[in-house]
């Protein structure tokens, strides 16, 4: 049963809901009872066939494994209905609305694919998801609700510490944390010009012309993401796009093309294919300015300047943070920090850091100001960055004097395990359980059974 904690929460995934629209030929029947919960034989067929297809490996125990993760969560979700636990209906949709969209976005809006793809319509798969959907919210929130009586002091954290032998405490790698300063390099007035003429050429080719959109927009735009695709941008809701580029997009008739517009990225051209409701289907071509050596010479003479004010005492990193660099860059918000994508800390293990500031920093000390590095984005455009070490430790074996972040949270989350643990197999004694007679072999079931 205590295996089952860790695993309670798969969350509801469309290749599996795939699975649910395509294998509903199994005859089914109800295999369990939790409570006012049914688990049925095609839930269990249907993850199975799903593991299967992640590869997972066909053994004998894994339907009983999957039998025992679905008790947990239906055990979990019958105490959520006994203790009003509410999940409201605008929840519930905006979550099914959130899921949907994440999907269309990925297929480019396309409703058609979609429902090819899985074989039901938009609304058919909202129906579909709709219960299992509600059941892992109320899960969610009935687990949050008990975990948040669990405090830690202190004293348990230590404790907690001193009861891991010494010869087993994990080794830590060097870790830092590095702070940024980001400018983004000007354009000059000369290659806007160049670019504002550019664009006004080929909306003269469409419109008097009668050249095809999409073909220009393969052959000119400077988008590589939709250029391929004729410029094509899908379906999308208002708030998806920058504020010029969707001020002129909403206010266009189907079929019309739109004057130039200009955003940070550059000029375009919209063309409106459809309108449903709060949502349009635009194409667009993009033209960038040029940057050139002489704009990215002027970045990294003003980073220069910038650094050299730090360095004379002038403005701290953080404020020149705040004043200088980009705010469209996420460290711009974090007081210049960056931030582990994968942990969502400010601690970097040194093989984390970009190659750039890797090797920027490997001969830095704390508060250590790098010359001013290029900062390659995913669009292909090149910024510039100065960054500082803000802290840094070298590798050690974990101990409460440097570590006690990270062993609190060690400690924490055991101690949660356990609470929880308890938690369930209480309700586990004192909920109703009925299971077939096909299934009690399982050795987890089995021991579930003599708990109830």
């Amino acid at each position: 049963m205590k295996n089952t904690i860790l695993t309670l929460f798969t969350l509801i995934s469309f290749q599996t809901l795939q699975l649910t629209a395509q294998d509903r030929m199994i005859i089914d029947k109800v295999i369990a009872r939790v409570g006012t919960e049914s688990i049925l034989l095609s839930d269990v067929e249907e993850q199975h066939s799903y593991a299967i297809t992640q590869g997972g490996e066909d053994t004998p125990e894994l339907k009983c494994q999957i039998l025992e993760s679905l008790m947990g969560q239906k055990i979990i979700v019958h105490q959520a209905k006994l203790d009003s636990v509410i999940i409201s209906d605008e929840e519930i949709e905006s979550s099914l609305d959130f899921r949907i969209e994440q999907v269309l976005r990925q297929m480019n809006g396309d409703e058609k694919f979609f429902e090819e793809y899985y074989q039901m319509t938009v609304t058919e798969m909202r129906e579909n998801l709709r219960d299992d959907l509600e059941h892992q919210m109320l899960a969610e929130r009935m687990q949050s609700s008990v975990l948040n009586e669990v405090n830690i002091t202190p004293s348990e954290v230590k404790t907690f510490f001193k009861s891991i032998p010494t010869d087993s405490l994990p080794y830590l790698n060097a870790e830092v944390e590095v702070a940024e300063i980001v400018v983004k390099p000007q354009i000059n007035e000369e290659e806007r010009l160049l670019s504002l003429k550019k664009i006004l050429d080929i909306r003269k080719r469409i419109i008097e012309g009668g050249e095809d959109f999409a073909e220009l927009s393969k052959k000119y735009s400077d988008d590589p993401g939709s250029g391929s695709r004729g410029g094509d941008l899908g379906f999308a809701e208002r708030g998806t796009y920058v504020q010029e580029f969707e001020a002129a997009a909403y206010v266009l008739e189907k079929g019309e093309i739109s004057e130039p517009v200009e955003t940070q990225f550059g000029f375009h051209l919209l063309e409106l294919i459809e309108r449903r409701g709060n949502k349009i289907h635009l194409r667009h071509i993009l033209i960038k300015p040029e940057i050139t050596s002489a704009d990215n010479e002027l970045a990294k003479v003003h980073l220069d300047s910038v650094k050299a004010m730090i360095v004379n005492g002038e403005m701290t990193f953080t404020e020149a943070a705040k004043k200088h660099s980009e705010e469209e860059v996420p460290s711009y918000h974090q007081n210049g920090m960056l931030q582990n994508s994968r942990t969502g800390k400010y601690a970097f293990e040194t093989a984390e850091l970009p190659s750039e500031i890797y090797f920027a920093i490997e001969e830095m000390n704390v508060n250590d100001i790098s010359e001013t590095l290029e900062y390659p984005l995913p669009t292909g455009e090149v910024y510039f960055r100065i960054v500082q070490v803000v802290s840094m430790t070298k590798p050690h074996r974990a101990s409460l004097e440097q570590d006690y972040s990270k062993i609190l949270n060690f400690a924490k989350e055991s101690k949660k395990n356990e609470y929880f643990t308890a938690w369930l197999e209480e309700k586990v004694g004192s909920t109703y359980i009925k299971i077939d007679s096909d299934y009690l072999t399982c050795p987890s079931i089995e021991e579930l059974l003599n708990v109830n």
